[in-house]
């Protein structure tokens, strides 16, 4: 699942800990800009397909840390092409 909008201070914790609600969470990745390490506002939660659709559908534009998150069906990245 992919998750959008996050505020800076969102925890992989707090992440997972709203994700619960809605099915069992295998993972949490929040994603930080290589040369600085500071998160970048968005992150991927793993989990069941079930408990997956079941948090799209009630988080999608939530209000999370005071700001209104996106949540969707995360996409496989693309491959860069080689130049």
């Amino acid at each position: 699942v992919f998750v959008g909008n996050l505020a800076f201070r969102a925890s992989k914790r707090d992440l997972g800990e709203l994700f619960q609600q809605y099915g069992t969470v295998h993972s949490v990745r929040l994603m930080t800009d290589r040369a600085t390490r500071k998160p970048r506002g968005f992150g991927f939660v793993e989990m069941d397909p079930a408990g997956a659709a079941a948090a799209i559908s009630n988080l999608d534009e939530h209000e999370f840390h005071g700001r209104q998150i996106r949540v969707n069906e995360a996409n496989e990245r693309k491959p860069r092409d080689a130049e």
